[in-house]
């Protein structure tokens, strides 16, 4: 029976596929006492489902991208573990045959006892290790009912949707290695981490759909469209046809934005204008010369640190940058230093707090935990010695924060001289702009570093007061109140008095609706995911800078919401 789902839209485009269920809860199983002679078959139906799980771990060992990060196969090493756990593996092998029970039944009632067992280790980092053994478990289980954990075979490649309650960003990262069609989750909003990786990735993805994951079946057919916010389960020939259609023509658009790559991304009356990308992983540098980016203008470096057991060390982190600095050839590179807290979480050092996007986050992290923040300081200061390396720090709002910092790095560079190792000694120093305490009080701001970076996700979540991966709010997130647009504009124009580089490496940089807006106030600098350059580039080239200022500046003085969107409109159809 065919069916729609209205969600959110979060990354433009349509996926046709099948859909492939992940799942983060223990199955529901049934129980059933088997006749004497089934037993041996039972255990040897258990064993071959334990057999295939193996065989699934191989595979993706293999698959692995060399360039993905050490963690990823850590993590498979661990699962490997986990199935020849005598604990976990022969127990269940006993129960069955004691219990004639089947052998589904009898892994969760043995999971239900080690999991008890590890709730009552004091050590946190090894209490954690259920969620690992708890993800084993499902996996043999999807196997025993008949849901293997890989995608059904013609559901591979371009064809897999997965469709999800919710994503945390260590699972998506995950996903990166994979070649993904779609995203849907019952959670989210169009800043959650799920919907910056989906069009990171250039994915169509649809979230905030409350109800899909128990309403599809694994290998349902799908139509996402991710430019409406719609989801169809089992389409009927027609619409199907439809949308094949609509995908084609999408298609056909990004073909010709390629033969953008390497025009001059100047404005009709010859402004430049530096487009740059943003990446988590040096994975992602492949995604960033298929466009010709003018450098990295954002590198989230929190995703070293995540999907593993411990902290990266400095040889690791120093490796992973210096990778990057050599593979832009000299083009700028700037590094943001560890921007953990609110969603992104390191394992083991989880903690609990009613409001996280407002507790100890970012730069707040790094600063009570100075020896972890000169680590990463040593190793980005030894890669600046290979390229352009500069440093980004998020979260920003105090001067005493910023002396702090800049006293650590003072710190950093010190302990290299000790060592004689060689780094830029001229490397310059940012700060995120993404707390609206910051965008009013800029003097220090200007006074002590030498950039600035508007982190739009972030300052928008500040000023509106709104949970921004919070899908119950979401319709109240809007990078168009008036508030934020003067909060970004004042910050564009003070950086440009006090002569200090300002750029916008939030979602507003790679929204093409926005490129003119952000020109009409004077932002030379933008930030994107290396899939929105193109379309943005696209918007630049159309627009003459003289025009924009003065239609801008009047839009800035708009206090009605639906007013500010009729002038935007016509900024945007003006030609």
């Amino acid at each position: 029976m065919s069916f729609t789902i209205h969600g959110l839209a979060v990354s433009n485009g349509i996926a046709i596929g099948h859909a492939h269920l992940v799942s983060h809860a223990t199955l529901e199983v049934e129980h059933y006492v088997l006749p004497g002679r089934f037993v041996d078959e039972e255990i040897v139906r258990f064993d071959e489902a334990v057999a295939e799980v193996q065989a699934e771990l191989d595979a993706l060992m293999a698959g692995t991208d060399p360039g993905a990060p050490a963690e990823l196969t850590a993590f498979i090493d661990l699962h490997h573990m986990l199935l020849a756990d005598p604990l976990l593996m022969d127990a269940t092998r006993q129960l069955i045959r004691e219990r004639r029970c089947n052998a589904e039944w009898a892994l969760v009632q043995q999971l239900e006892q080690v999991v008890e067992q590890f709730e009552q280790i004091e050590d946190e980092y090894l209490r954690e290790r259920k969620a690992d053994i708890v993800q084993v478990v499902e996996r043999v289980l999807k196997v025993l009912l008949g849901h293997p954990g890989h995608p059904p075979k013609h559901a591979r490649g371009e064809h897999l949707i997965v469709v999800a309650h919710d994503l945390s960003p260590a699972d998506t990262l995950q996903f990166k290695q994979l070649k993904i069609g779609g995203f849907v989750t019952d959670l989210g909003a169009a800043t959650s981490h799920t919907a910056i990786v989906a069009r990171s990735l250039a994915i169509p993805a649809v979230v905030g759909l409350h109800h899909a994951r128990h309403l599809i079946r694994e290998d349902d057919m799908l139509i996402v469209d991710g430019t409406r916010g719609v989801l169809i389960v089992d389409p009927d020939p027609r619409v199907l046809e439809e949308y094949r259609l609509r995908r084609s023509a999408l298609e056909l658009e990004r073909t010709k934005l390629k033969r953008l790559k390497k025009s001059r991304a100047a404005t009709l009356d010859g402004a430049e204008i530096e487009l740059a990308a943003n990446i988590e992983l040096p994975g992602d540098i492949g995604q960033v010369k298929a466009v010709d980016a003018a450098g990295i203008g954002l590198f989230r470096t929190e995703f070293l640190f995540l999907n593993r057991d411990g902290m990266p060390g400095e040889e690791e982190q120093f490796a992973a940058y210096r990778s990057v600095a050599e593979a832009m050839s000299g083009r700028p590179v700037v590094i943001r230093t560890l921007d953990i807290g609110a969603d992104k979480n390191l394992r083991g050092v989880e903690r609990t707090e009613a409001n996280p996007a407002l507790g100890q986050r970012a730069i707040r992290y790094c600063l009570a935990e100075p020896q972890l923040f000169l680590t990463q300081l040593r190793a980005i200061l030894r890669a600046s010695s290979h390229g352009r390396i500069k440093v980004l720090v998020p979260m920003l709002a105090h001067a005493h924060e910023i002396e702090q910092t800049l006293a650590l790095i003072a710190q950093a560079k010190e302990q290299l001289r000790g060592r004689g190792q060689p780094f830029d000694e001229g490397i310059e120093v940012g700060g995120m702009i993404e707390i609206p305490a910051a965008a009013l009080a800029l003097g220090v701001f200007l006074e002590k570093l030498d950039f600035l970076s508007i982190g739009t996700n972030d300052l928008i979540q500040y000023t509106l007061a709104i949970d921004r991966t919070d899908e119950a709010v979401a319709h109240l997130y809007d990078p168009l109140h008036p508030a934020v647009l003067r909060l970004i504009a004042h910050t564009i124009r003070a950086g440009e008095r006090a002569g200090r580089p300002v750029a916008v490496c939030g979602e507003m940089a790679g929204d093409p609706r926005l490129t003119r807006l952000l020109l009409g106030m004077g932002l030379r600098q933008f930030s994107m995911h290396p899939a929105q350059v193109l379309e943005v580039k696209q918007e630049v080239l159309r627009s003459n800078l003289a025009e924009l200022r003065r239609k801008v500046s009047r839009l800035l003085d708009t206090d009605d919401p639906a007013k500010l969107r009729q002038q935007l409109e016509r900024l945007n159809a003006a030609n």
